[in-house]
């Protein structure tokens, strides 16, 4: 035999395990006699005798476990050319058992089959069926026992995940299958490259299985599996394989913790992501740098800054140099925190590694001490800021002229303000109306009307609030023009003016600018402008005090026209304005005002002055149904008031009789119920220190009358009599009873009489006379000085008219 047919005889034998499995349409032809297979290349075919029925597609290689003991060959192979001739017979290979011999017989010698073609032949069939049963099948009838080395680099050179992951089914049912690391690693990359996640997951299930089996619990592969679930954003099911392996008493690299907790901080869940690291501590892993670039931000974001000081702390005695974005999270969050110092602490120390701040972290800290108040401080960073040519951006200039603004440093927030325009930026309306609002305040009119004309040249809208602060500037200058001309422009770009200007009217009412403010309500009238009642109410109260009578008639009847209601109180103080009134025209004009209430108070007082024969009931009794149509509920200290200022006036006008009349009803109304107490026979007492000086007056002569009739009518006499008067009202009363010799003796507040004392001094003619309102003709020397007697009613001295006598005739 030729070289030539050794050498291709060899060939034929060495490839016949990768014709093994091809069937018999794609490799066999059929004749009577004999087989062939076609071979590419030189020798066309290869004819095998028939003597036994054909099966060359169902190979079987030689075992020494035949059942038969047949190890001789049982083939005879002839080897033909193109032509048909025939170059070569001899023997062919024996049977063998499939998948137990790792072997094939050349000849007379056992050839072993190598790792690479072992690894060739089963990633050829898995490339070529892809999964299913046939492709198990032709797995099954590999000529040589796989092992895991096999599988494993199988698995890396497949490049279809279904087909990997069929392969690995397949091997794990095999006796011979043993876990392995590296296997489930490959596999597990194969099904990454294919985005199979639910491959992955039943793989991880298969995982735990064997690592529970052989009590492994370093497997790789557990790791592997989270990191590759975590960057896919499979939240929940990453999370559940983590808390499967750990309770299955495997571990997870730093790798695996990071991969996690970057996952929880991208989905917004930060304190998922602690939870996660706070596992990562409990199991002793070790933090890498990336661990505390990740935590100690986000620690610090979420106000956990005393743990992120404490990984900052931690990272420098691992002698890891923090970066950049650690250092700038940290400044910004103890800045918004409050804890300056140390935030500037954590700056120098960026500074003193050679990081150079960025404009955000200028921008940051520069802010925080803004609202902290440091303005210095934030000025000097402001000024570092630009050293380091940063530009100031719009919303850093806005904040820091305001700041300084609403602080009062009104010349350094100028000069910002004017750098800023120079530097292109067009304030916003909230600056303008910042700056001029507390130019306004600080009361500086030059300033605060430049700031509004600038505002107008660059065609900025003031706001309301701004158009208020500057009218209320210029009616505190009394500029009733200018503020009028600012109003009119107002109205003219749409505001509702009616409140604004009625607050320019109360400035000039608060002032005292009685004038002005009827100067600037009648241009409120002239304008279509309308204020409301309470305003009007203020100033008809205000031209009252200043006496300005013939001006507040008009606007107590708008007042009254306008369906407003004219309380007890308001119609009191126009009263008490008549009890202090000096002048006959002005007394016509108040006369007249009351009248305009059209109250009924007004009504009671005119049938109070009428005789029986229009009133047609006694004083009394019409007192007493006046009295009993009042609401004490919701009116008894308007009626309080009421009595206190009627009884001055009463007293003024000489009518004692009613006078007593008004204050017995008011004490039976209960209106003062702790003014007259008796205690027994120990003390009786009377308490005036919260009436008025002719309320007082009144009450003492008629309460001393109820005592006189008490001790000499009843025969009860007390030990002491006590007349609580205060400081303010001692001396009216004092002045009063020793006219007619009282026994009182005048202490700091009170006046006391022993109850026998008292008992004889009543008994005096005099005396009776005085509490029967029959005052001889020492009367007038009495109440010659009644105006001395009312310091708080009464301060000026009556010139013009003569006082009228305390005690008038008997009752009407």
């Amino acid at each position: 035999m030729s070289a030539r047919t050794r050498s291709f005889s060899r060939y034929v034998f060495n490839n016949l395990q990768l014709l093994s499995l091809r069937s018999s349409n794609s490799g066999l032809r059929t004749y009577p006699d004999r087989r062939f297979v076609s071979i590419p290349g030189r020798i066309d075919s290869v004819f095998v005798p028939t003597n036994q029925n054909p099966h060359f597609c169902v190979r079987s290689y030689c075992s020494g476990k035949n059942s038969k003991g047949n190890n001789e060959f049982t083939d005879e192979i002839e080897y033909l050319d193109e032509s048909g001739s025939v170059i070569y017979t001899g023997k062919g290979i024996r049977s063998v058992e499939p998948g137990v011999d790792n072997h094939v017989m050349v000849g007379g010698l056992k050839q072993p089959f190598s790792n690479a073609s072992a690894v060739a032949k089963i990633v050829e069939i898995v490339k070529r069926w892809k999964w299913g049963p046939e492709m198990e099948t032709q797995l099954d009838k590999l000529q040589f026992v796989p092992n895991m080395i096999h599988i494993t680099q199988a698995l890396k050179i497949t490049g279809d995940g279904d087909a990997s992951l069929s392969l690995f089914r397949w091997a794990k049912r095999q006796s011979w299958y043993s876990p392995s690391d590296e296997c489930y690693l490959a596999l597990i990359d194969r099904l990454n490259q294919s985005r199979d996640f639910e491959g992955i997951h039943s793989v991880f299930d298969d995982l735990i299985c064997d690592s529970t089996k052989t009590k492994v619990p370093e497997f790789n592969a557990f790791s592997r599996i989270v990191q590759y679930l975590a960057k896919a954003e499979k939240l929940e099911v990453s999370f559940c394989c983590f808390k499967k392996i750990q309770e299955s008493g495997c571990k997870v690299d730093t790798k695996t913790y990071n991969s996690l907790i970057t996952l929880f901080l991208d989905k917004g869940l930060p304190f998922k992501a602690f939870e996660i690291y706070e596992n990562m501590e409990d199991s002793n892993c070790s933090l890498d740098k990336s661990t505390y670039e990740l935590m100690i931000p986000n620690l610090a974001k979420s106000g956990r800054i005393d743990a992120a000081l404490k990984l900052f702390q931690q990272m420098k005695e691992k002698s890891l140099q923090p970066g950049f974005t650690i250092f700038s999270s940290l400044i910004d969050s103890l800045g918004k925190a409050g804890r300056l110092d140390m935030a500037m602490k954590v700056y120098m120390e960026m500074q003193g590694l050679g990081i150079k701040p960025s404009a955000t972290m200028f921008v940051s800290m520069i802010e925080s001490y803004i609202k902290a108040g440091k303005l210095d401080t934030a000025l000097k960073i402001w000024d570092e800021m630009k050293r380091a040519r940063f530009r100031p951006n719009y919303g850093l200039y806005t904040m820091v002229v305001e700041s300084h603004a609403k602080s009062g440093k009104l010349e350094t927030a100028m000069s910002i303000f004017l750098e800023m325009e120079k530097s292109g930026f067009l304030p916003t309306p909230s600056t303008y109306s910042c700056l001029l609002e507390m130019h306004a305040a600080n009361g500086q009119l030059d300033s605060a009307m430049k700031l509004y004309n600038s505002m107008n040249n660059a065609g900025v809208k003031p706001g309301m609030t701004t158009y208020t602060s500057l009218l209320t500037l210029l009616a505190k200058k009394k500029l009733l023009d200018v503020s009028a001309k600012i109003l009119l422009e107002m109205k003219a770009i749409g505001y509702s003016v009616d409140i604004t200007a009625s607050d320019v009217l109360m400035v000039f009412i608060k002032d005292s600018s009685v004038d002005l403010a009827l100067k600037w309500l009648r241009f409120m009238g002239s304008s279509g402008i309308r204020t409301n009642n309470f305003i009007i109410r203020q100033l008809f109260e205000s031209c009252m005090k200043n006496g300005f009578y013939e001006s507040a008639k008009p606007l107590l009847e708008t007042y009254v026209d306008s369906s407003a209601k004219v309380d007890l109180i308001l119609y009191t103080s126009i009263l008490a304005h008549l009890v202090r009134c000096q002048e006959e025209q002005k007394e016509k004009h108040l006369m007249s005002i009351l009248s305009a209430t059209n109250h009924k108070a007004h009504k009671f007082m005119c049938g109070l002055f009428t005789g029986p024969e229009k009133r047609k009931q006694p004083v009394l009794a019409f007192v007493r149904e006046f009295f009993q149509g009042i609401d004490y509920e919701n009116e008894e200290g308007q009626t309080r008031y009421f009595v206190n200022v009627l009884l001055n006036y009463l007293v003024l006008m000489g009518q004692i009789n009613r006078a007593r009349c008004v204050w017995k009803v008011s004490y039976e109304n209960k209106l003062f119920p702790k003014a007259i107490v008796f205690d027994q026979h120990i003390a009786w007492s009377l308490d005036v220190r919260n009436l008025s000086v002719g309320a007082a007056l009144v009450a003492v002569v008629h309460t001393l009358h109820r005592f006189r009739k008490r001790m000499l009518y009843y025969g009860v006499v007390p030990r002491r009599i006590k007349l609580v008067t205060g400081p303010t009202l001692k001396i009216v009363v004092a002045q009063m009873l020793s006219s007619v010799e009282s026994p009182f003796e005048v202490s700091k507040v009170v006046l006391r009489a022993p109850g026998d004392s008292v008992s004889e001094w009543f008994k005096k003619p005099i005396v009776q006379q005085f509490l029967l309102n029959e005052i001889p003709s020492r009367g007038d020397i009495l109440m010659h000085k009644l105006n001395i007697l009312f310091p708080s009613s009464a301060p000026e001295i009556r010139s013009v008219t003569p006082p009228k006598p305390l005690v008038g005739g008997r009752a009407m």
